[in-house]
């Protein structure tokens, strides 16, 4: 029995040796991970613990629900089967399945493994909760708590607005230093009498005849109008576009004390989860690098190379037109090291003409396994691409863009230009694929109405989405809400007011 609250088996004699052997060699092999905790579990718990994103002590909602719902169905239907699953804590919880055979938990276990090591080292996991679990459990208790005093469908529909709002927040915001509570408030100056404000731009001098030539006419009426727009600039809610929408709302929506503190726990969780949105291609190929490392090379035995050469060409395979993570990550991590070990890289290489020269390059500089170990600390999916893509590496793996071909009724090569195939590819990744949402004003037109801007990159917003975010903002405001768009290179204002959903070009 598990002490947060679902039934497990301990692990076997056998699989416990095998946990220990496992994860000697990851060891050996430099991995640096939290103590981590395999529970056994069946394939109904895996699939719940899989609907609650790996918490099984989330807050109660109906999408959740769903979510096991449709992970049942795919495994009665033997269209999909969960091998394991593990989450960012310390100590970290893996969760294996009883029905796997001893070759399927080794490769878990070494999986799993460098999963753990990724999440304690990789730069963009380091701001997140490790005790999320707990947090997790709090969460729940409030929610629990508000449905028992105001109706549980009262709270679970303020939880689907939230939710509909859940990727409106802004990844990076763990990272920038905010301003400390004792620090001045740099916008004090707005509140300066105006005497003070006009003498702004003029340079001191120590001899009054000096003023006409030192602080000219023009001069200092150009300081004025710079002053006055940054003051008006500070009395301007939020002074600059704010990309964390959620934290906008929380401040500034005039919410009861628990829909704030809902809308607080769905940001928090949101937070904890992005990280793994922003790593996806990168955490996955390291895990299987290390799995296929570790099984080939250490813990395989004879009888048992065909079933795992099998079942790792299985999660690797990957349809012209989708984009498996698994197999980007490891194939990429595995040529940035062999780049290293043998030099193919740097100005000397890069200037290099000769392809012959280029395919025979080797100076034998084997610094690839401690280069895979640096791009494991410091990269997100974003830069491993921006990065370490090459028109070598899209050729050999030929991750060209695909059309879909209605009359043939298969994927065909729309583009084999490497420009634009990790052009698209960056595009997909930036911002985990979402559109980019900033609040520029929260009391437009002076009438309290919230005014948000996509930043448009090439790709419309679609309206369906639009309309259903809109409406929970909305809800939420308590007053109209309107996102500026653009639409073939032309303006256009989206307006959700009243229940009614209107666009029109500016």
């Amino acid at each position: 029995m598990s002490s947060y609250g679902f039934n497990s088996s301990d692990l076997t004699p056998e699989l416990v040796a095998i946990r220990d052997e496992i994860r000697g060699y990851a060891q050996g092999y430099g991995l640096d991970f939290f103590d981590t905790i395999f529970e056994m579990v069946d394939h109904e718990q895996i699939n719940a613990f899989a609907a609650f994103g790996g918490f099984p002590v989330r807050y109660p909602h109906w999408r959740f629900g769903m979510d096991y719902d449709q992970l049942s169905k795919g495994y009665e239907y033997g269209l999909q089967k969960i091998y394991e699953m593990v989450i960012n804590t310390n100590p970290s919880y893996a969760y294996l399945m009883k029905a796997n055979d001893f070759v399927d938990q080794k490769t878990v276990m070494a999986h799993v493994y460098g999963h753990v090591d990724f999440f304690k080292n990789n730069y963009w996991f380091s701001k997140t909760n490790r005790k999320m679990l707990d947090t997790m459990a709090n969460h729940a208790v409030k929610i629990r708590d508000y449905m028992d005093r105001y109706g549980q469908e009262v709270v679970e529909d303020f939880i689907d607005r939230c939710l509909t709002l859940e990727p409106l927040i802004d990844p990076f915001l763990p990272f920038v230093e905010r301003k400390r509570s004792n620090e001045p408030d740099h916008r004090e100056s707005v509140t300066q009498p105006p005497e003070v404000a006009e003498e702004v731009g003029k340079l001191k001098i120590t001899r009054q005849y000096m003023d006409a030539y030192i602080n000219p006419a023009e001069f200092v009426e150009e300081q004025k109008q710079r002053q006055k727009d940054q003051n008006q600039k500070a009395r301007k809610n939020p002074p600059e576009p704010q990309k964390d929408v959620l934290l906008f709302l929380l401040e500034n929506s005039p919410l009861e004390d628990w829909q704030r503190e809902v809308l607080s726990i769905v940001r928090d969780e949101a937070y904890y989860f992005a990280p793994q949105g922003q790593t996806k291609i990168m955490n996955e190929g390291w895990a299987s690098y290390w799995h296929s490392k570790i099984m080939t090379q250490k813990a395989l035995k004879a009888s048992e190379i065909i079933d795992f050469a099998d079942h790792h060409a299985g999660t690797l395979v990957m349809q012209p037109g989708r984009i498996n993570p698994y197999k980007i990550g490891i194939e990429l991590y595995r040529d940035i090291e062999d780049r290293w070990d043998r030099g193919k890289f740097g100005k000397e290489y890069d200037e290099c003409d000769d392809m012959m020269v280029k395919h025979r390059w080797n100076k034998e500089l084997g610094l690839g396994r401690k280069k895979i170990f640096e791009v494991r600390k410091v990269c997100n999916d974003v830069t491993f691409i921006d990065e370490y893509l090459t028109e070598e590496f899209v050729e050999r793996f030929k991750l060209y863009t695909y059309q879909f071909n209605r009359r043939t009724n298969q994927y065909e090569i729309a583009d084999r230009d490497f420009k634009k195939v990790k052009e698209k590819l960056l595009f997909q990744l930036t911002n985990r694929g979402q559109p980019l949402i900033y609040v520029t004003d929260g009391n437009h037109h002076n009438k309290g109405e919230l005014l948000l801007w996509h930043k448009h990159q090439g790709l419309d917003l679609d309206v369906k989405y639009a309309r259903e975010t809109m409406r929970a903002l909305a809800e939420i405001w308590k007053r109209p809400v309107n996102v500026e768009t653009e639409v073939d290179g032309q303006k256009k204002l989206l307006s959700y007011q009243n229940g009614e959903f209107t666009e029109r070009f500016l």
